[in-house]
């Protein structure tokens, strides 16, 4: 009953209207911002390596390896080996697609997230709920998208995290039982998540990196074994993208849509919960941690989805299967879209070594982002809390981890398709609440953009001082500027003065 709630869900919420807002909304954000992820990129790197954590927040790197972490998951292995399976290689040219004009969506909401954070027992916490609340001053629908996200990150999302992990196990014909398997990562989950933000975010800052670096050497060492079949692979993407390709042409209208979905699964941009780690970041300017995740989009998508897909593509390793259920390409037969394609690419380089190694990616690509759910399902318990006392509010912390867990477990003997549905419901919601926020509140992140600009045009380290771009119910920036850049804020303002004063002169 519940599964097919969900399968029927899942069809409705992501009809062609959703990934028509989902290009049309990053588009216009792109637009508007000028395209920061081109021209800016060199900031974007800049920004991931500057600044240090405080009592409060982790720092700009942390924040970025713990949204990166969340968006680097099963969908960079198992979805991107979906998309293809239903829509076709064509699918890869729209994730890359969503990926470009997504990197504006997730500046957009990275940076509103940044601006009207909070403080929850002495650490930052932020993302839609509470941009919603302070910047749209729509408090009803903020307590809805707090919903809706606690759904999304303990209930829907984990299941098809820990559902990867138990199906890349099985994978290795070890005969582990599902429970065993179950039992294991909910118990690392609570030993990581009890000691809360910071050590999650010191974690995910040493396990992401090395992590997303080996496979990506990886894919690296298959595409030059196979080099002579790049050209080619990079054609038939381009062509099944537009239909042009009779061999994929039965599956030409799932294309677009998977790749899309999957793509913003993967990615997340424009469905908030990249926004929930920008808000724990220590930053003297909300755009600089903005800048840091749309980068984050482009690691997601451009390279490590880019690297499962070439990977399967290169080789030949992959299915291709219409809704009828008619093969229109088997390269592995038998063998349902999943890790098993990229495990059977693997094996194309060196036999054996794909089981053992897509089993310890997808261990790690999911686990951290179940760590990653439980930040960004705290923030929103945080708010639906409200001013609660600490003491609440650190238990309830708890409480939403060990719910985590709990799914995390069951999820290890469910079905993939059914672990999907799930999955896709709560991204959903999310995504329809989320989108017309963005557009709503863009002028806004178009300011914090130009104010950022300027100043660096100053030859100034960039600090958000409300009063000077007119923003309101953003008190906690005065404490943070006064607390940790008054520096810069003394800066800002010799400088502005000296500017002022040769204009008077001239």
């Amino acid at each position: 009953m519940l599964n097919e709630l969900a399968a029927t869900l899942n069809g409705f919420l992501w009809s062609p209207v959703l990934v028509y807002m989902a290009i049309g909304v990053g588009l216009f954000l792109s637009i508007g911002l000028k395209f920061p992820q081109f021209r800016l990129i060199k900031d974007m790197v800049f920004q991931l390596m500057k600044g240090s954590s405080s009592e409060n927040g982790v720092s700009s790197f942390q924040g970025f390896a713990m949204a990166l972490g969340g968006r680097v998951g099963t969908g960079n292995i198992a979805g991107v080996a979906s998309a293809i399976g239903v829509g076709g290689p064509g699918a890869v040219f729209w994730m890359w697609g969503i990926a470009l004009v997504g990197a504006g969506s997730a500046f957009t909401e990275s940076t509103l997230a940044q601006t009207y954070k909070g403080k929850v027992v002495g650490e930052y916490r932020g993302g839609p709920a509470y941009y919603i609340e302070k910047g749209l001053k729509c408090k009803p629908l903020a307590i809805i998208f707090a919903l809706a996200t606690i759904l999304a990150m303990t209930i829907t999302g984990p299941t098809v995290q820990a559902n990867a992990i138990s199906t890349a196990f099985k994978g290795m014909n070890y005969n582990i039982s599902p429970v065993v398997i179950g039992v294991i990562v909910a118990a690392l989950f609570l030993i990581v998540t009890v000691g809360g933000i910071k050590r999650i975010g010191s974690f995910a800052s040493y396990v992401v990196p090395i992590m997303a670096g080996i496979y990506l050497l990886l894919a690296v060492v298959i595409l030059i074994a196979n080099a002579s079949q790049v050209p080619g692979m990079f054609v038939l993407i381009f062509k099944s993208a537009f239909g042009l390709e009779p061999v994929f042409g039965a599956v030409f209208g799932y294309t677009i849509m998977q790749g899309v979905k999957r793509g913003i699964y993967s990615n997340e941009a424009g469905w908030g919960s990249g926004a929930h780690a920008a808000a724990t970041a220590e930053v003297s300017h909300p755009a600089k941690q903005g800048l840091a995740q749309a980068f984050s989009v482009y690691i997601d998508t451009l390279l490590v989805c880019t690297a499962t897909a070439l990977m399967m593509l290169s080789t030949g390793m992959y299915n291709v299967v219409t809704d009828a259920g008619k093969a229109v390409y088997e390269g592995v037969p038998g063998v349902e879209a999943g890790p098993g394609y990229v495990q059977a690419a693997i094996d194309t380089l060196v036999n054996g070594l794909g089981a053992p190694f897509i089993t310890i990616a997808m261990f790690f690509f999911a686990f951290t982002t179940l760590l990653s759910f439980a930040i960004y399902a705290d923030a929103n318990i945080q708010y639906i809390l409200g001013s609660t006392s600490d003491k609440v509010k650190k238990y309830a912390y708890y409480a939403g981890c060990i719910v985590i867990a709990l799914l995390a477990f069951t999820a290890s003997f469910k079905d993939m398709t059914t672990a999907w549905n799930y999955a896709d419901v709560g991204v959903g919601i999310c995504c329809w609440l989320n989108f017309p926020v963005l557009l709503l509140m863009s002028k806004k992140s178009f300011k914090l953009l130009k104010d950022y600009e300027i100043q660096k045009k100053m030859g100034l380290d960039p600090v958000f001082i409300p009063e000077d771009v007119g923003f309101e119910n953003c008190e906690l920036w005065d404490e943070i500027v006064d607390e940790h850049y008054a520096d810069l804020k003394a800066a800002k303002r010799a400088k502005i003065s000296q500017k002022e004063e040769l204009e008077e002169v001239g």
